[in-house]
């Protein structure tokens, strides 16, 4: 057994056995490639590896110059690795002491309301229908703290509307990790931007592709926008506003749940909205 058939098999497992996300499974290739680079310059046989190999290999990476926090997402998923080949082919497993280096507690950034609402007008282009989906990803990603890959994965048929006590609900389905779904209002901005969008921009968009597209986002060749392509509508806008450098799709989320929680809304409240499984990691935006 050498290591690329195992790390391939492991990545089999947790693709198809544990049914983890694309990007997830993408970041544990990643690290295990690293892993493989260390294998590979120090003439070492995976199976082999004792604990003391595993210091090296964290100077390996510091040697790299990636981060404590990327270091250690490395060491986890090389835990994982092992962990796995223990039980599937009984070698020895050397990670069982291995530990985690320290980072430092980053607080996540947060917009002002005044910024938020100066990157969602900069999307807003005269005379360019696209220019309307552009506005309404930034108003949704800012109305429902929802990750990106949350937004380009939702469907036409995930937005739903009901009257509540004379009231008009506007509601969205979001998958997040682990495949999980959440239902999220949607504020009135979000709703009249993307009310806006479906009726002017997205059925020149769909026209384009033959096929019955079920996304809500499309390209300009009317297929489901990808990840890469809502990024580069968030710099564009940062850099449309001068914000080059603080803004990513995810300072919508840390903006949303740090307003909310400046507004008043309770702590619990925020964890089901946001789909942490922990109160802990919501937590974190009190310390703002």
């Amino acid at each position: 057994m050498n290591f690329q058939a195992a790390s391939t098999n492991y990545l089999n497992h947790l693709r198809i056995e544990r049914a983890l996300a694309t990007n997830t499974i993408e970041s544990y290739q990643r690290d295990l490639g690293k892993f493989s680079d260390f294998l590979s310059v120090g003439g070492k046989n995976f199976i082999e590896l004792q604990p003391s190999d595993l210091i090296d290999f964290t100077v390996f990476l510091k040697a790299s110059q990636i981060s404590a926090s990327s270091t250690n997402r490395c060491i986890s998923a090389l835990k994982g690795f092992y962990k796995y080949c223990a039980l599937e082919y009984e070698i020895f497993n050397p990670t069982t002491e291995s530990i985690t280096l320290k980072t430092p507690r980053r607080l996540p950034k947060a917009l002002s309301i005044s910024e938020i609402t100066s990157l969602i007008d900069s999307a807003k282009r005269e005379g360019d229908p696209v220019s309307l989906r552009d506005c309404a990803i930034l108003e949704i990603l800012y109305s429902t703290g929802a990750r990106v890959s949350e937004v380009i994965g939702i469907n036409f048929a995930d937005i739903s509307t009901q009257d509540l006590e004379g009231e008009r609900i506007s509601v969205i389905k979001l998958r997040g990790k682990g495949s999980k779904e959440r239902i999220v209002p949607l504020g009135k901005f979000a709703f009249a931007a993307l009310d806006e969008y479906l009726v002017r921009t997205r059925p020149l968009l769909a026209a384009k592709n033959a096929k019955s597209e079920s996304a809500l986002f499309l390209n300009s060749r009317g297929k489901r926008l990808s990840r890469q392509s809502a990024w580069q509508i968030v710099l564009d806008a940062a850099q449309a506003t001068g914000l080059t450098g603080k803004v990513s799709p995810h300072v919508f989320r840390h903006s949303y749940a740090t307003h909310l929680l400046d507004g008043g809304a309770d702590i619990r409240v925020v964890q089901e909205l946001l789909g942490h499984a922990s109160v802990t990691t919501t937590q974190i935006y009190t310390l703002i």
